[in-house]
């Protein structure tokens, strides 16, 4: 996500390493670059030129702190910057009514009906709400079918009409069919064009003023750059939405959407997609944006995603497990079940501050695991439970069962030893304080 222009705006950085202090001479390379790093990232230029005047009118004659360094201070102006220029703090997102009624538009493969199924999944698993979602789109029966197969897999009913032509009469049936079933949320998604045209805004606006919904939100590809910005300004303008979506962040996004949508539109950005999986939807975080553009991570956004998968009482059992160096490839095996629920690995590494530029041209595989699984499985219930059982007759047949070579299952099982070494040293902490372990206090 966003590495050229995180890349470009390190190196610019660079300019002030060695300085005393910020000044007129010092800074004007480090914005120069700067502006050129955001316009390649296809930033307006306009838009690019403002976001650096207004970095030079604080970063010039600041105070620089004993203990922070020019360039450090720079960075912390610049992350200020960004963070206001996304739109300063994270939106609220309206779903008051009964049912709540949610519009989602956007061009043809935006991502927008992808996109209305991790919503549903969203407000049903997150927000404890009972969502349905409606199948507006009356020109493409792959669109129906995509929102069927989407509705199945999370477990959220689908309206659709496959034969009726009137997207308002849909959606005004869809309605009194949430209220006959105690729906408290219904998603509906609107055809989509390959580009702008007078019939889809004149449909979608006509479907605004029959149903006035909470929430209006225009989905945005955000590998599109400043033609995505361009679209959003004119929906905009004949809608007046509320909200903006970006999606696909986990591709060769450079950054110009998520930069300047809030500045063009005037409209929050209140969600951002990657990925096909139906829990890869996140509230959007300016400030969290802005750090990690900064390659500065995101350790709040991770910690929220473990806690999602947190069991407070199997955590207090695995803590007490570790005090006594009882850890067995069973709670292993549990461990990496979570982690791999949590998301995109190469993504969770990233919010890991200083990490996500180390690997930004490493491959890693979200089937990283499996080697580490088909051994675990291939061991039984009691050589898992108690590790010090296998012997080198057990090591063969284990590797031969996955698979594996003798020397990947030694491997394996000396780092795994390391690993409980390590737990070893946790255990003169006081309890409740180890990283991971026993949930909030």
């Amino acid at each position: 996500m966003f590495n050229s222009l995180s890349e470009k705006l390190e190196s610019a950085f660079k300019n002030l390493k060695g300085q005393a202090r910020i000044t007129d001479l010092n800074v004007a390379n480090t914005l120069k670059e700067i502006r050129r790093a955001l316009v390649d990232a296809d930033v307006n230029y306009k838009i690019a030129k403002e976001f650096t005047d207004k970095v030079k009118e604080k970063a010039i004659g600041a105070k620089v702190l004993l203990s922070v360094n020019p360039g450090q201070q720079m960075v912390k102006i610049v992350q200020d910057e960004l963070t206001e220029l996304m739109g300063g703090s994270e939106s609220e997102f309206n779903i008051s009514g009964n049912p709540a009624i949610i519009l989602v538009a956007g061009l043809q493969g935006s991502g927008k009906t992808t996109f209305s199924g991790k919503l549903a999944n969203y407000l049903k698993n997150k927000k404890g709400k009972s969502p349905l979602l409606v199948a507006a789109d009356i020109y493409r029966p792959a669109a129906i079918d995509q929102l069927e197969v989407l509705g199945s897999q999370i477990g959220v009913d689908v309206y659709s009409e496959r034969e009726n032509k009137d997207a308002v009469s849909i959606i005004e049936n869809a309605l009194k069919e949430a209220k006959s079933k105690n729906k408290n949320v219904i998603i509906i998604d609107t055809a989509g064009r390959l580009a702008v045209d007078e019939m889809m805004m004149t449909e979608v606006a006509n479907i605004k003023n029959a149903i006035k919904p909470q929430e209006i939100l225009f989905v945005v590809d955000s590998m599109t750059g400043q033609d995505a910005v361009n679209t959003a300004k004119a929906f905009n303008d004949r809608l007046d939405f509320s909200g903006v979506v970006l999606t696909k962040l986990d591709g060769d996004t450079r950054g110009g959407a998520a930069l300047s949508i809030k500045y063009t539109v005037n409209k929050p950005i209140k969600f951002s997609s990657s990925g096909e999986k139906m829990d890869t939807l996140d509230v959007f975080y300016p400030e969290r944006m802005a750090q990690r553009i900064l390659g500065m991570g995101d350790i709040v956004s991770l910690v929220e995603k473990a806690q999602e998968q947190f069991d407070e009482a199997a955590a207090k059992k695995l803590e007490k497990k570790i005090r006594k160096n009882q850890f067995d490839f069973e709670d292993f095996k549990t461990q990496i079940q979570q982690i791999k629920k949590m998301g995109n690995l190469k993504d969770l590494m990233g919010m890991i501050p200083g990490v996500g530029k180390q690997i930004k041209d490493v491959d890693v595989d979200n089937d990283s695991f499996k080697g580490i699984e088909a051994l675990i499985n291939s061991m039984t219930l009691e050589e898992r439970r108690n590790p010090d059982l296998i012997n080198p007759g057990r090591k063969a047949r284990i590797a031969k069962g996955a698979g594996k070579d003798l020397a990947e299952l030694n491997a394996f099982l000396k780092q795994f030893e390391q690993m409980k070494g390590m737990m070893k040293t946790m255990n003169k902490m006081p309890m409740g304080r180890m990283p991971g372990m026993a949930g909030k206090r």
